[in-house]
């Protein structure tokens, strides 16, 4: 019977794969240890975050804020504005409603980075210096336009916005422009009550 040694499989063999990997983590290593050093050079520190400045209910307010932070996150967890409600965070609930240079926009789709420089307006900076509400915020309470308060906020901000860009002429114009904000509680016809009250100069 023939008892030849079966010959050596040709390939890697687990002491040359072994050793090969080794040689690969020291490269890696290098390599992250090169990077390091550039950035110590560069005076950027690793994950650092970036800065950007907002003038936010008419104070200059600076924050630091992950790439993918979206604006209502940074107006909440940087700044404890929690005013500015997140509701379907999907743009289509309007309960992130805010000014943004005069415009409303829905704060949930805007990246914070995306609007540095900008001014701001939350449901935080619409009373007067006094402490006396806007005409919106007293129109919405003397006409009932609110009931679990959840979606008031970017209601109100938003009925602002419908009188200062033209679009309050009738009740039906008030509705097809106040259509991107939601309120599950059903409080629409008070709502279009008190946008033409502020319209009417009734309140304030």
């Amino acid at each position: 019977m023939s008892h030849n040694k079966v010959p050596p499989r040709a390939g890697i063999s687990r002491r040359s794969f072994l050793g090969s990997t080794g040689a690969v983590g020291a490269v890696l290593g290098a390599g992250t240890q090169h990077a390091s050093a550039q950035q110590s050079d560069t005076g950027v520190a690793p994950n650092s975050q970036p800065k950007i400045e907002l003038t936010i209910n008419g104070k200059r307010r600076t924050l630091t804020v992950e790439p993918r932070t979206t604006l209502v996150e940074a107006l909440r967890d940087n700044l404890g504005l929690t005013g500015t409600k997140i509701g379907c965070n999907q743009g289509q609930c309007g309960a992130c409603t805010i000014l943004l240079n005069g415009n409303r926009v829905n704060s949930c789709l805007i990246l914070a980075l995306s609007v540095n420089g900008a001014k701001i307006t939350t449901v935080e900076g619409l009373a007067n210096p006094d402490g006396s509400l806007h005409p919106m915020q007293t129109a919405f309470a003397e006409h009932d336009a609110f009931q679990c308060g959840y979606c008031t906020p970017g209601q109100i901000l938003s009925a602002i916005a419908c009188i200062d860009e033209g679009h309050a002429g009738s009740a039906d114009e008030i509705r097809e422009y106040m259509s991107g904000n939601l309120c599950r509680c059903g409080a629409y016809p008070n709502i279009v009550a008190a946008v033409e009250a502020v319209r009417d100069g009734k309140e304030g």
